[in-house]
């Protein structure tokens, strides 16, 4: 499973997401588009928007820290 974050440092709905991860031992790369311009323009080509965090989750894109989406796209139970 390939998941991704995209977050900046002062996000706190981008720390609430990857603490999320982390508690259920998920893996993932975090990407700090505030360092990284070409992986914000890759962002926000899938998204269309510049907020974060982004997750993608094998291809899915969740905009936000979405509790439900990233459970189902996880395939976790609330």
């Amino acid at each position: 499973m390939a998941v991704t974050v995209y977050s900046t440092p002062t996000c706190s709905f981008c720390t609430a997401a990857k603490r999320y991860l982390k508690e259920r031992n998920i893996p993932f790369r975090d990407v700090d588009i505030s360092r990284d311009a070409k992986a914000a323009a890759d962002m926000v080509r899938k998204t269309g928007q510049q907020g974060v965090p982004v997750i993608d989750i094998n291809g899915k894109i969740i905009v936000g820290f979405d509790k439900p989406k990233i459970n189902s796209a996880l395939g976790l139970r609330g």
